[in-house]
C-alpha cells in the first residue's frame, strides 16, 4: 500500500514531535504493509511551510529507516488570502514536484471563490487533491459540491480513520456513503503519531473490499496512490464506477 498523507516529519507542525517518533512512526507503517509514504505537513498560517527543513529530514528519515520510503508533499490550507502565491509556486508544494497537490478546506466557510482557484489550478497542470472531504462538516452536509470538483478534475482523498469510525460516526457514514458514489480516488492514513493517529492503513482497507470489493481496495490503496507519487495519469476516469459485492447488495435490499 502507498499512503499519500501523513505528518510524519518532526517538529514542523502537528505530527511526529522527534526523530524517534517519526521512525517509530515509520516502523509501524512498514509492518503494515505500506510500502511508501508521503510526507505532507501542514502549510497554513500557523504552520508556516518549511521547505529545505522538510527535505533535509525526509533525506535523513530515508537513510534510516530505508522502509517505507517517503516522498515530498504538503497539505496546503486552501484560503482567500494565500491564492496568488499558490499559484506563483505550484510545484513547491506538490506531491515529489509533480503535477498533484493535497489542498486542505477551511471546516466551516468555503466561499464562492474556491471553484475558481481550483479551476485555476486544473488548468495550470496541477491536479488537486482534496484531503478528508468525510471529515469536514461544511463538504458532507453537501456532497454536491464535491462531486462538482471531480467533474472539475479534482481527486478526492479519505482517511482510512474515518472508514472505521475513528473520527466518528458522521465521518464513518460520509466516507461510506462517498465510497459508495464513486466518489473516492485515494485512501491514506493522515497518520500524526503512532498511537492515536496511526499509519496503519489494513483495517480500514479490510473494510473497503467488505463493501467494495478487492478491485476498489487495490485501485484506492494501491494504483492512485502509486500514480501520484510517481505522477502519472490516473486510471479510471473522473469518478469510479464499481459494483458491489453481491452478498453486499443482497444484504441492502
Amino acid at each position: 500500500m502507498i499512503d499519500t498523507h501523513s505528518h510524519i516529519v518532526w517538529g514542523v507542525d502537528d505530527g511526529a514531535t522527534s526523530m524517534d517518533v517519526s521512525l517509530t512512526m515509520l516502523e509501524i507503517a512498514d509492518a503494515n504493509g505500506t510500502t511508501d509514504i508521503v510526507a505532507t505537513p501542514h502549510a497554513n498560517p500557523k504552520y508556516p511551510f518549511q521547505r529545505a527543513v522538510v527535505l533535509e529530514r525526509i533525506q535523513a528519515l530515508n537513510q534510516a529507516a530505508g522502509s517505507p520510503k517517503v516522498h515530498f508533499g504538503c497539505e496546503f490550507h486552501l484560503s482567500f488570502d494565500n491564492v496568488d502565491h499558490l499559484m506563483e509556486n505550484l510545484r513547491q508544494y506538490t506531491i515529489n514536484g509533480k503535477q498533484y497537490l493535497l489542498v486542505e478546506c477551511p471546516d466551516f466557510h468555503i466561499g464562492q471563490h474556491t471553484e475558481s482557484v481550483l479551476r485555476r489550478m486544473v488548468d495550470a497542470g496541477v491536479v488537486p487533491i482534496i484531503a478528508h472531504p468525510e471529515r469536514n462538516p461544511v463538504l458532507r452536509q453537501k456532497f454536491t459540491r464535491v462531486e462538482e470538483w471531480v467533474e472539475l478534475g479534482c481527486l478526492l482523498q479519505i482517511t482510512a480513520m474515518s472508514i472505521t469510525g475513528g473520527f466518528g460516526s458522521s465521518a464513518k457514514t460520509a466516507s461510506h456513503r462517498l465510497l459508495d458514489r464513486g466518489l473516492v480516488h485515494i485512501v491514506a492514513s493522515d497518520t500524526h503519531d503512532p498511537i492515536n493517529r496511526s499509519p496503519r492503513l489494513s483495517e480500514a482497507r479490510e473494510a473497503v473490499v467488505l463493501r467494495c470489493g478487492e478491485e476498489v481496495a487495490e485501485i484506492v490503496f494501491d494504483e492512485n496512490p502509486r500514480a501520484v507519487v510517481d505522477g502519472a495519469p490516473l486510471l479510471g476516469g473522473k469518478r469510479m464506477s464499481w459494483q458491489p459485492p453481491k452478498w453486499y447488495q443482497f444484504w441492502k435490499r
